[in-house]
């Protein structure tokens, strides 16, 4: 074998960290040059972190110095700009089940195969670390960038429950949430495609500071069927549309309640009202999620019902497939999600 073949195989021995494939086949590295007893190659390090690419680099040295006479490597990295998206879950007032839609979305998309990031940007009253079993967790910091906690389900995420006291009450004026939402969305997400941004109720001072700082890529709308809480969700839709931020769509919660004992549907918050308004708006109806008492245990319990393979799992993977659908039509030119 080639010297160059040799060397190439070494590389191709050492698994990418995103694909698992060896480093040449998946694209990450270029087969070496050599020159002398110095072999020199490129190396591509998007959507890796800090650590992994040092790791990276030890590896390849490691691995090519002594083999076929080669006593030095210069290995130079280079790394495209990810085109990361945010995606904004948010409603006109709370208690409409946001927050369970977008654990539960990140999750969903994450099994759809889409590298997905959960961000709680509801400052002041997180919730997300109990609906992903991640309460007590600490976020470690790297070069002034904190660094997401990993989950069970595959989905890296951040929330000021991570970073306070759990009960500990958040007095904060606009502009220290601000600057907390700021920290949350620029941590160190990796290889992440999509950042599932849950809001805050309402259209306070974090929406402003996200739209005009971190402008989202789309907007997803939650609301319950009944009246007063579409008023609300009307007042959501009209601030992301006077930001240009694309709706995607309205998801109406809490839509149906199946009695456990006789298994007759009821309406206790109205039913199609939700639908009703997105056409009227003009805007996508994408989907219904009942008022299942399975869905409230699960997550309470932090297991996210769309991390299951029961039926309570299938609206939120039917509402990630429209999502996903949006995202490719959307995406700028060449970039093509799973």
């Amino acid at each position: 074998m080639a010297e160059p073949d040799i060397l190439a195989a070494a590389l191709d021995a050492i698994a990418d960290p995103s694909s698992g494939r060896g480093l040449i086949e998946s694209g990450r590295a270029a087969a070496p040059r050599v020159s002398g007893d110095t072999a020199s190659l490129i190396l591509d390090v998007t959507g890796l972190s800090g650590d992994a690419r040092a790791q990276l680099e030890r590896a390849i040295r490691g691995a090519l110095i002594g083999l076929a006479g080669i006593r030095e490597v210069r290995v130079a990295m280079t790394a495209e700009k990810r085109t990361r998206r945010l995606l904004a879950v948010g409603s006109g007032k709370g208690g409409v089940g946001k927050s369970t839609l977008a654990a539960n979305l990140a999750v969903a998309l994450a099994r759809l195969g889409i590298r997905t990031g959960l961000i709680d940007a509801d400052i002041y009253g997180p919730s997300q670390p109990r609906l992903m079993d991640s309460e007590g967790r600490k976020p470690e910091a790297r070069d002034q960038k904190l660094i997401p906690v990993p989950t069970r389900y595959g989905v890296p995420m951040l929330s000021m429950g991570h970073l306070v006291k759990p009960g500990q009450a958040i007095a904060w004026r606009g502009p220290m949430a601000g600057n907390a939402l700021g920290q949350l969305i620029d941590a160190e997400w990796g290889d992440a495609d999509v950042l599932i941004v849950d809001l805050p109720p309402g259209t306070g001072d974090v929406q402003l500071t996200m739209i005009s700082k971190h402008k989202p890529a789309g907007a997803l709308i939650v609301s319950t069927p009944q009246d007063l809480a579409l008023i609300d969700a009307t007042r959501a839709i009209d601030l992301f549309n006077q930001s240009t931020v694309p709706i995607i769509g309205i998801v109406e919660n809490m839509a149906g309640y199946a009695c456990p004992h006789c298994g007759e549907i009821s309406d206790p918050f109205g039913a199609g009202g939700a639908e009703a308004a997105a056409h009227a708006l003009g805007i996508p109806f994408i989907g219904r999620i009942p008022l299942d008492i399975a869905i409230r245990k699960a997550s309470d319990e932090g297991r996210p019902p769309a991390a299951g393979g029961d039926a309570v799992a299938q609206p939120f993977l039917d509402i990630a497939g429209h999502i996903a659908g949006w995202l490719n039509q959307s995406a700028p030119s060449g970039v093509r999600l799973p």
